[in-house]
C-alpha cells in the first residue's frame, strides 16, 4: 500500500485535488434530502447524462448516455438539470480554500487542481498527509462536498494518487513508495494514456504501469512520441511537466448543445443560438478576451453537420456584432425542409483585450459600453438566478427554475 510515512527526503511535493462526483455533489449541498440516493445530472438541453453519483455509475449509467436510456436502467433515480452556474460559484468556493495552503496552484478544470506544496510542511507544522488531511476537511466543512487528494513527487503520479482512493480519501507517494505503488494500479490509471494508446502498447507486451517505467524509454518514445517519454519520466518519479500557474489561452470557445428536439422550425433555432451568443459574449468579456471569427454549426437529424464562418475586421466581444454575424450566416444556412436536432457557436482566434492592437479609428468604444451592460446582466443573473435577464428571443429551457442566491427576511411594518 501506499506510504503513510512522510520522509524528509521530498525532492518535490505536488498534490492533486479532486472534487468527487462533483456536479451531483452540488446538487446534495441545496438538496440534502437526496443524500444517499441515486442523482443524474442532465445536460443543458435535458437530452442525456453529464455526471452522475457512484451508485448511477455501478449500475450502468454513463457520461453522455440518453437520459431515456438512463431512465430504463435506474428509473428511480432523481434527474435534475444541469446549474453550471451554481456549480462555478462551488467551485470558485472550493478554490479559494486550496490557495489557503499554497498561493501557487493549477486550476486544472471546474472540479480539480494541482497545488505546489513545497515548503508547506514548515508553514503548517505538519507532513503532508497532515495537510492533505486539512485540505480534504476544510472543503467538505465549507463548501459540504468531498474531494480525494493524492500527493507525490510529480503531477502525473500525485493525479493517479487522488483516483486510488476515491472518494473522499488521501493517498500519499513518496519516491521510495512509487513502485510498490505503481504495482497497485492499473495502465488505463495513468493520465495521457487511453484506449488506443493501451492498444498500443499492449501490442509492443506493455501491460501494466511497471511494464511502462521498465521498458527502454527509446521503446516508448517510439511508440507515444515526446508525449509518452514525459510520461516515462514522471512515472520514475522525474517532475517533467510543471505547473501552469496561470491559465492559457484558449483556442476556440464553444457554447453547442442539443434542442432536445428535432425541429425544421427558424424561429426555435434562432432562440437556441441566441442563448449561446449571449452565453459565448458574456464569458469573453468576464475574461477580458476578444475573438476574430465566429463559426455557427447546426447538426442535422442524420447526425451530419453544417457550418459556416465570419472573419471580423478587428477582434471583438460584442455581444450585438456576434449576434448579427450569427443571423448572417443562418440565412446562408437554413434550408426550410431541412431537420436539426442541435446547433452552437464557436469564437476562434482569441486574443486578450489588454494584448489587441491599438484602437486607432474609436470600433471598440461601444464594445467596452457593451461590455458592462453584459457584466451587469451576468451579475444580476448570478444574484437571483439563471435566466432572470437575458436577451430578447433567447431560449429558456422549461424545466429550469430560477435558483434564488439569498433569501431575505420579511419586516413588516406595524
Amino acid at each position: 500500500m501506499p506510504s503513510n510515512q512522510d520522509p524528509d527526503n521530498w525532492t518535490n511535493a505536488i498534490a492533486h485535488v479532486d472534487a468527487d462526483c462533483f456536479f451531483a455533489s452540488c446538487e446534495l449541498v441545496r438538496h440534502p434530502e437526496l443524500i444517499g440516493s441515486p442523482i443524474c445530472i442532465l445536460s443543458s438541453q435535458d437530452a442525456c447524462i453529464v455526471a452522475k453519483t457512484y451508485d448511477a455509475k455501478a449500475i450502468g449509467i454513463k457520461t453522455g448516455m440518453p437520459v431515456w436510456e438512463a431512465k430504463k436502467l435506474m428509473p428511480d433515480a432523481t434527474y435534475i438539470s444541469a446549474d453550471f452556474r451554481f456549480y462555478g460559484l462551488l467551485s470558485e468556493k472550493m478554490f479559494s480554500i486550496l490557495r489557503r495552503y499554497s498561493p501557487d496552484i493549477e486550476v486544472y478544470s471546474i472540479d480539480e487542481g494541482f497545488l505546489d506544496l513545497n515548503g508547506t510542511r514548515a508553514l503548517w507544522r505538519k507532513n503532508y498527509k497532515g495537510i492533505a488531511h486539512d485540505i480534504r476537511r476544510a472543503v467538505h466543512r465549507e463548501v459540504g462536498i468531498t474531494v480525494s487528494v493524492g500527493v507525490s513527487v510529480t503531477r502525473t503520479l500525485a493525479k493517479m494518487a487522488s483516483e486510488y482512493n476515491k472518494p473522499n480519501g488521501v493517498t500519499i507517494v513518496p519516491h521510495q513508495m512509487i513502485m510498490q505503488f505503481l504495482q497497485r494500479t492499473a495502465l488505463s490509471d495513468i493520465t495521457g494514456i487511453a484506449r488506443n494508446r493501451a492498444a498500443l502498447l499492449q501490442k509492443a507486451r506493455i501491460h501494466t504501469p511497471l511494464h511502462f517505467v521498465n521498458s527502454e524509454i527509446e521503446t516508448i518514445q517510439r511508440l507515444l512520441g515526446k508525449s509518452g517519454a514525459d510520461l516515462w519520466h514522471e512515472l520514475q518519479g522525474r517532475s517533467v511537466m510543471g505547473l501552469e500557474l496561470h491559465a492559457p489561452l484558449p483556442k476556440s470557445m464553444a457554447r453547442t448543445a442539443s434542442m432536445g428536439e428535432v425541429t425544421t422550425d427558424r424561429k426555435t433555432i434562432i432562440s437556441h443560438l441566441t442563448r449561446h451568443t449571449t452565453r459565448l459574449a458574456t464569458e469573453l468579456v468576464t475574461q477580458h478576451l476578444l475573438t476574430r471569427r465566429l463559426t455557427v454549426s447546426l447538426k442535422l437529424k442524420a447526425s451530419n453537420s453544417i457550418s459556416a464562418k465570419i472573419d471580423f475586421e478587428y477582434p471583438t466581444n460584442n455581444y450585438f456584432r456576434l449576434s448579427h454575424a450569427v443571423q448572417k450566416m443562418m440565412a446562408d444556412l437554413y434550408q426550410p425542409h431541412m431537420q436539426y436536432r442541435a446547433c452552437g457557436v464557436i469564437a476562434e482566434n482569441i486574443t486578450r483585450i489588454n494584448q489587441s492592437p491599438p484602437d486607432l479609428f474609436g470600433h471598440m468604444k461601444n464594445d467596452t459600453k457593451q461590455a458592462e451592460l453584459l457584466l451587469t446582466v451576468d451579475s444580476v443573473n448570478k444574484k437571483y438566478g439563471r435566466d432572470t435577464l437575458k436577451m430578447a428571443g433567447a431560449y429558456s429551457p422549461q424545466s429550469s427554475k430560477a435558483c434564488v442566491r439569498f433569501i431575505y427576511p420579511l419586516i413588516t411594518a406595524s
